[in-house]
């Protein structure tokens, strides 16, 4: 007698512990094998794009910070470099500098709460509290430049809210010089972990004609083999000054662009990001920072996008503005959002067990999915 089964759907979230905030998904089941997943957005959203409609243009840039949190010097970096190429202006070289540091610093910080939280995902929580220590150091340099730890507010169009404290040149070596050692670490305590390798290597592979399809940017794409970064391929500031490599995934362990190579990628880009910021702290030109920073935002009627290589991957800003004081609209196009799209894809034909193991090495943040 054949036996009969049907199919099931379960809801997975919005407050399930692994899904990386407030983030519905609803799975099609047939026993534990996973059919399709639908993902449900927008628990998080807070009218970013309309508010903008009613903010003058130094206004939004706090609002830039709330959208992917874990990245908010990238975010205003995207955000005034669009305004700055809108309205003609030229930043200083010592703030080219600063925003160059400050945002692979950033890179960093952000790869490490990505690292730490996937381990929880599967189920390792020493390297969790083993990478936020060294996040903790990271945040320590943008409270002592910028006054807070989070939500930063510091660069600005023309220039930066303030100046680079006294002991940051030299506190920021010291970061360098103490996490290079602290990847390797990190390589031995979970990234060739026999058991993180069998939950991550094999699952959810994204094969490089897909990610492109999709308009996959970031890490993950670069996961699949395809050697795509905006700071080489379209440069963006000064980064066209320095050097350092890009790494794609190579199957280490699994099949090229599976879990386990998206996760890699972001401990290799932690190593590239330490070459820059090694290049650049030395190189700090002196001038000063409120040089370009005019005393009143108003762009010419216009349209401009501008895009720059977040954490996630590419954060896109399209301004249109009216030759008013605030801009016509703004839309953004967030790395989280148009990565999640592919998430469906990716779980198709795998357990329940995997679905976390998959969107954990997606990295999405949902303050960017939905702004």
């Amino acid at each position: 007698m054949a036996l009969k089964t049907e199919e099931m759907v379960l809801n997975m979230g919005p407050q399930h512990p692994s899904t990386h905030g407030v983030l519905r998904l609803e799975l099609e089941l047939e026993g534990e094998l996973v059919k399709n997943v639908i993902p449900h957005i927008g628990y998080l959203h807070r009218c970013f794009e309309k508010h903008c409609e009613a903010m003058t243009y130094p206004q939004i840039v706090p609002y830039t910070d709330r959208m992917d949190y874990l990245a908010s010097m990238s975010n205003n970096l995207g955000y005034a470099i669009a305004i700055e190429r809108l309205m003609g202006i030229e930043v200083p070289e010592r703030v080219e500098y600063i925003r160059v540091i400050m945002a692979e610093l950033q890179r960093i910080a952000s790869h490490l709460v990505a690292l730490g939280t996937y381990g929880v995902d599967i189920g390792a929580f020493t390297p969790f509290l083993f990478l936020f220590a060294e996040r903790e150091k990271i945040l320590t340099i943008f409270e002592e430049t910028s006054g807070a730890r989070l939500l930063y507010n510091y660069i600005w169009v023309g220039g930066l809210a303030q100046d680079i404290h006294p002991d940051f040149v030299r506190k920021t070596k010291e970061f360098v010089e103490f996490f290079k050692p602290k990847i390797k670490e990190l390589n031995d305590l979970l990234s060739y972990n026999k058991i993180f390798i069998e939950r991550t290597a094999n699952i959810g592979i994204l094969p490089a004609d897909v990610a492109i399809n999709y308009g996959i940017t970031g890490p993950n794409l670069r996961a699949s083999g395809v050697k795509w970064d905006l700071r080489k391929d379209d440069p963006y500031s000064i980064y066209d000054r320095f050097d350092f490599d890009i790494p794609v995934g190579e199957g280490l362990v699994g099949t090229v662009g599976d879990s386990w190579d998206r996760y890699y990628l972001k401990v290799l880009e932690m190593e590239q990001s330490l070459r820059i910021i090694e290049q650049a702290i030395d190189q700090i030109p002196e001038g000063d920072v409120h040089e370009a920073v005019p005393k009143r935002i108003k762009p010419p009627k216009g349209t401009i996008y501008t895009r720059v290589e977040n954490p996630k991957g590419e954060l896109g800003y399209f301004i249109i503005s009216d030759g008013s004081l605030n801009p016509f609209r703004v839309k953004v196009r967030g790395p989280s959002f148009v990565n999640m799209e592919v998430f469906g894809e990716l779980c198709k034909g795998h357990f329940v067990a995997d679905i976390i193991a998959i969107l954990g090495s997606i990295d999405i943040v949902l303050g960017e999915v939905d702004r």
